[in-house]
């Protein structure tokens, strides 16, 4: 691995085009997969058991130390609006306010960048069995199905609640997937207009199909290529959300790193350029193999060398993964991101292999740290 020559390659301009760079805080769709796949498994949950949104020590440990300015914090639709009552604006004030604390801990206290994410793969109504169960979103032809209106009435809600804090990004959805694209494009448009007529001018992230794979953006006869660029923003204030894994079906399941980004990013880059748009990769990772690290660096590097890339977070960190790996559940339990994970044999864990080895040293020096979060950064 050549550190030298590419973080002397970032810091002489490329890494300027990067302006928001972390890590994804996994933690809060923790406590509901049950292998029976029964409804309403581990609903709603004990906090700081079950599931939890983030260590403010660890949070900490990245943003003093490290000057990471950039948290994905995961959170699930049925946890904020019960099933009980539905999608839309009645929420779990209880959960509500958790929630609120661990975003405003990092965007308040520590100064960084906060994206909202609801780990919910375009579903509603059953997380038992994640990323599959519960009904689409829009699903005209499911009467167990939250509607596209729903959708909207829930973001006009939970921005309405975040629209003074312009450090709040609003990430509309992980993950759609096996659903028309059409329906895809029409949820992040109804979110879109609901964010925009609560006032709120929050940079908003919005995805595409198929699991929103940056390789698979122009692939099949449904393609995120084809329409997803006609969104409209009156703000122009709407980026990409991109994931993109290095493993052999792009899943981030498998040890092995063999997909290489620039290779599989090629298309999506191209579009995002004819269509003038920036994006982030929310989702990226890999195990600590000589492989990944060399993928994993030239994914960040990727990044810095094209314009079209303003901000990236990383798979795993999170309260609760203990020593599990995020990357690879076919490999030992090597820990994820989270500072002083350790292996399950008591060794170094991700957090050392990969985080500290591999990207904190191609973290840019000049993220931003100041004002709202932006697409228009000059």
């Amino acid at each position: 691995m050549k550190f030298t020559s590419t973080l002397a390659s970032l810091l002489t301009g490329a890494s300027a085009t990067i302006y928001y760079a972390g890590v994804a805080e996994s933690g809060g769709e923790f406590g509901v997969w049950s292998a029976t796949a029964t409804k309403g498994t581990g609903l709603p949950g004990r906090f700081g058991i079950d599931y939890k949104f983030i260590d403010e020590s660890t949070v900490a440990t990245f943003v003093d130390s490290q000057k990471v300015n950039l948290f994905r914090v995961a959170f699930l639709l049925e946890r904020m609006c019960p099933p009980a009552t539905g999608l839309g604006a009645t929420f779990n004030e209880t959960h509500f306010d958790l929630y609120k604390q661990a975003i405003d801990y990092i965007t308040v206290t520590k100064g960084a960048y906060a994206i909202l994410d609801p780990h919910n793969y375009m579903r509603y109504n059953d997380p038992s069995s994640q990323p599959y169960s519960g009904s689409v979103i829009g699903n005209s032809s499911d009467p167990t199905a939250a509607t596209t209106a729903q959708f909207g009435e829930f973001w006009g809600e939970l921005a309405g609640r975040f629209k003074d804090n312009g450090k709040v990004i609003f990430g509309l959805m992980n993950e759609p997937h096996d659903m028309a694209t059409s329906l895809v494009l029409a949820n992040n448009q109804a979110a879109i207009d609901a964010i925009r007529a609560a006032d709120a001018e929050n940079l908003i992230i919005m995805p595409g199909n198929s699991w929103t794979g940056g390789h698979a953006w122009a692939e099949g006869t449904d393609p995120s290529s084809a329409i997803m660029q006609n969104f409209e923003d009156p703000l122009g204030n709407t980026a990409i959300d991109i994931h993109e894994y290095l493993d052999v079906d792009f899943s981030g399941s498998h040890q092995a790193c063999v997909s290489d980004p620039a290779t599989n990013l090629a298309e999506v880059t191209a579009w995002l350029k004819t269509n003038n748009l920036k994006a982030f990769i929310t989702e990226f990772g890999g195990s600590n193999t000589t492989e990944c690290a060399t993928m994993l660096a030239d994914m960040v590097n990727y990044m810095a060398d094209n314009e079209e890339y303003i901000g990236w977070t990383a798979w795993a960190a999170g309260p609760f993964w203990g020593s599990a790996s995020p990357c690879c559940s076919d490999s030992a339990q090597y820990g994820s991101l989270e500072p002083g994970s350790k292996a399950a044999d008591g060794s170094d864990g991700l957090y050392t292999t990969v985080w500290q080895k591999v990207l904190l040293p191609l973290l840019p020096t000049t993220l931003a740290w100041e004002g709202t979060a932006t697409v228009k950064h000059e």
